[in-house]
């Protein structure tokens, strides 16, 4: 059962189940009711579904947005449906999946539901999960998940977690890629719900490879090479209080949302030097790509050479106008550093 995020595990039921069950992965309950399973994370509790659930399950569920991706959910909705699918996790299961409320911890409101599909004595389970529309893109989706794995791993013992999604699923591929799962195939899977099979995309996670490495955001900066009638090429040097501080390089920054690399360096030449530029007098030459502890940065370099006024420090840093053969004697960042042979080839 999946929404915006993850395995549709219906699908390997028999197909002659009663449409009640469409949300079938029955939850494994100890002899003891107090030992019923309940997870916790920052934001959420997952927990035992109760028979209060049907309304809001039906409210949730009773939308197309959230169940076309499924194969088993059938549109339209009803209540008794709901009220069936909860009364059949109350019997154990043998072969030890289950199904939880997604619930917020703030309040209590149920998001959705999440599960997993396992052998008792298997090694691999399957994982999925549905969020009601409202609660779409605010990352609960990716905490459930991240929860569901850190049990399922450590305390089921499990050696490999599946997920699955239809390619146009692009939430569902999010959620799944930033808890470390990798494309490990495609396949037709039936769709009774839908009548007509969904193409999806499989993806493993490999108890090895969790917790995933954390991963780094993209940070572009776009930088210039201004090169004047004397071949002499332009430095700044980094002012104190900065990262990196006292280093020089090419003048440039970040870009801003919705900039082009050229509307960018045109506003920062401006801002820092004080000279205007024409996007036409602005030629790419090479870009750098460099992994900071915290950020990855990927850094086009242009070259110009002509534009209006005279370069002054408009931001008190220090400018040095250099020698391409010279440029090597001054410290750069670990970035630029590799930009300094292209440049001096053209040179």
């Amino acid at each position: 059962m999946i929404e915006s995020g993850a395995v549709d595990p219906i699908r390997s039921q028999p197909l002659d189940r009663p449409i009640q069950q469409e949300f079938k992965m029955t939850r494994s309950l100890a002899t003891n009711p107090d030992d019923a399973l309940w997870l916790e994370s920052e934001r959420l509790v997952l927990r035992p579904l109760a028979a209060g659930d049907a309304d809001r399950i039906t409210e949730l569920v009773n939308d197309w947005d959230v169940v076309r991706y499924t194969a088993m959910i059938p549109y339209p909705y009803q209540r008794q449906m709901a009220v069936d699918f909860i009364q059949s996790q109350a019997a154990v299961d043998p072969d030890g999946s289950f199904n939880l409320a997604i619930t917020r911890k703030a309040d209590g409101e149920l998001l959705g539901c999440i599960g997993l599909i396992r052998g008792l004595h298997a090694t691999t389970g399957e994982l999925g999960y549905w969020l009601g529309r409202p609660f779409w893109s605010q990352g609960y989706g990716s905490e459930a998940v991240r929860r569901l794995i850190d049990f399922a791993f450590a305390e089921l013992g499990l050696q490999q977690l599946i997920a699955s999604a239809v390619p146009t699923n692009l939430a569902s591929h999010r959620v799944q890629e930033k808890n470390g799962f990798v494309v490990d195939g495609a396949e037709e899977i039936s769709a009774p719900a839908r009548g007509h099979p969904l193409q999806v995309i499989r993806r493993r996670l490999d108890r090895a490879d969790w917790p995933p490495k954390p991963v780094k955001r993209i940070v572009t900066v776009v930088a210039v090479a201004l090169v004047d009638a004397d071949g002499r090429v332009l430095l700044a040097q980094r002012p104190a209080g900065k990262t990196l501080a006292g280093l020089w390089e090419f003048p440039g920054g970040k870009l801003e949302a919705g900039e082009t690399p050229e509307a960018a360096l045109i506003r920062e030449l401006h801002e820092e030097l004080g000279i205007d530029v024409k996007a036409s007098c602005l030629a790419p030459l090479t870009f750098a790509s460099h992994s900071y502890e915290r950020f990855h940065l990927l850094m086009p370099l242009y070259v110009c050479r002509r534009w209006q006024g005279i370069a002054s420090a408009q931001e008190g840093q220090k400018l040095a106008w250099v020698r391409p053969h010279q440029l090597k004697d001054y410290p750069m960042p670990p970035a630029d550093e590799p930009l300094i042979p292209m440049l001096l080839d053209l040179l």
